[in-house]
């Protein structure tokens, strides 16, 4: 255990460094942890540099008591960690205060997406209004994280989740990049953050039934909406959609397969035998059909599993996500 301890602290102090030298964390803003054991975690202490941690400034913690091991004071923004490896499985957390994210997010409520990969990596990023220097109401935090893995604190930075720093630090890069081209494109061209995606703003109604979620009746809705769909029509046509993928439920095992051919589904069956089969927990496909999850960013960011090439599935993109779109009009119970 020692030894696993010391591997974790060292790989915090390469963290903490990368972040400084790309200026996502300046002089002693931001925060890191990790998940050292069921019991314990590992978070950079109070008032520390990322760029010049040493592994006295990383504190263990019991995840239970927050009982501290030694003298050195952790992080305030303990409580927020703490409570993200309570609610995920998630093994690490980054905090950090990035220049950029925190400038457009101080004037702006939402992500405008100027890129492909901006949509598939990061889709809509929630934005938590902050009136505090430290995080004094983690729940809406949490809860932002169960359709994200990126959340922005308004006026304080971002909230990074993930099983491997590499990922979390990569979600971060690729917002802190994103908010740089909307600045860029911005002087390209002044009102590009109002009138961007008016061509694909659509009323989109619910309809007044509710199903038991992952029911066949909820499917079968699904599926009335998608063939009556003429963006999918359409761009199924055009792009050959003609694939068999599944959505699977884990706690049940329940699954249900859709047949495309040319964009029309022309059959669905109850079974999870197909080339690409998507699969995730009750609480994931909650926020899926809620439309605050976009499904190509679950999988991205490994909320949802997908057996079958994702590369292969994104030339479907543009349907594919008309489709996941769809599934806010249906309600569930």
């Amino acid at each position: 255990m020692a030894n696993q301890e010391a591997i974790l602290k060292e790989e915090i102090i390469k963290v903490g460094l990368r972040l400084y030298q790309i200026g996502l964390a300046v002089a002693r803003s931001g925060n890191l942890s990790c998940r050292l054991d069921e019991s314990n975690i590992l978070i950079t202490a109070t008032g520390t540099c990322l760029g010049e941690l040493k592994p006295s400034d990383i504190v263990k913690v019991n995840l239970a008591t927050l009982a501290v091991e030694g003298a050195v004071k952790p992080s305030s923004e303990l409580p927020l960690h703490s409570l993200v490896y309570k609610n995920f499985s998630a093994q690490i957390v980054i905090h950090a205060h990035p220049p950029l994210i925190n400038a457009y997010f101080a004037v702006n409520s939402t992500l405008k997406a100027l890129t492909f990969e901006t949509k598939f990596y990061l889709g809509e990023v929630p934005v938590i209004p902050q009136e505090t220097p430290t995080v004094t109401d983690p729940k809406p935090v949490i809860e932002a994280l169960k359709s994200n893995s990126l959340v922005v604190l308004k006026n304080h930075g971002a909230v990074a989740i993930a099983d491997k720093f590499s990922d979390g630090l990569a979600i971060l890069e690729a917002l802190e990049e994103a908010v740089k081209t909307c600045a860029v494109a911005k002087l390209f061209k002044a009102d590009i953050l109002d009138d961007l995606g008016s061509a694909l703003k659509e009323g989109l109604t619910r309809n007044e039934l509710a199903y038991k979620m992952f029911s066949q009746e909820h499917i079968l809705a699904i599926v009335d909406l998608v063939n009556k769909d003429e963006l999918i029509s359409q761009k199924g046509r055009e792009l050959d959609l003609t694939v068999k993928l599944a959505v699977k439920l884990n706690e049940t095992g329940q699954a249900f397969k859709f047949v495309f051919e040319k964009g029309k589904i022309i059959k669905l069956e109850q079974d999870a035998d197909a080339p690409f089969v998507i699969s995730a927990g009750r609480a994931v496909w909650e926020q899926v059909f809620l439309g605050k999850l976009d499904s190509f960013v679950a999988v991205t960011q490994g909320k949802m599993k997908l057996e079958g090439q994702l590369g292969q599935l994104s030339k479907w993109y543009v349907p594919f996500t008309r489709l996941f779109a769809l599934f806010k009009q249906v309600k569930f119970k």
